[in-house]
């Protein structure tokens, strides 16, 4: 899983630019901890979304955010307890941390 630090409002980085944050393999979803701040930004493997733990987490962002939230899906927890689900759901599917 890739975690990248997200960049806040540097210069040529609008919502249309930035190959390097556009490019999602397959089978993944961008998504944003954004406990406070401006988070950081991970591709989470679908599979890991029917997780009981991330679906909770879902569920808390459809709460904060609802369901039209524009660009990038938040999360509202903090980059180490995200870690912390993402780690656990992985163990729980059989994902190795490096894929």
């Amino acid at each position: 899983m890739a975690w990248k630090r997200k960049n806040g409002g540097s210069p040529g980085r609008g919502v249309a630019g930035g190959d390097e944050e556009e490019k999602v393999p397959r089978g993944h979803v961008p998504m944003v901890a954004s406990g406070g701040g401006d988070g950081e930004r991970v591709l989470v493997p679908v599979r890991l979304l029917s997780d009981p733990s991330v679906a909770e987490l879902l569920d808390m962002a459809a709460q904060r955010y609802g369901y039209c939230q524009p660009g990038v899906l938040r999360v509202p927890c903090d980059a180490g307890h995200f870690r912390r689900v993402l780690d656990g759901a992985m163990h729980r599917c059989g994902i190795s941390s490096s894929a």
